[in-house]
């Protein structure tokens, strides 16, 4: 999805990634908070990025040619 150039940064939904979704996530000024409106998810900052980052950390080995176990 392109991301638009007004207002802060989008971020994606933490919820809709983890079911494989690319939804971006909408910024609402008077309640300081994002919002999905797919998954009707809405949390802060903080609570998006750490979210964004636990996915993350999950498919971090996808890369990587695993041959011994």
């Amino acid at each position: 999805m392109a991301q638009g150039r007004k207002g802060k940064l989008n971020y994606r939904c933490p919820r809709c990634m983890m079911r494989e979704i690319d939804m971006d996530m909408l910024y609402d000024k008077d309640k300081d908070e994002y919002y999905c409106l797919r998954c009707s998810f809405v949390g802060n900052e903080k609570e998006v990025k750490r979210l964004n980052t636990q996915f993350r950390d999950k498919y971090r080995d996808r890369v990587i040619r695993i041959t011994e176990f």
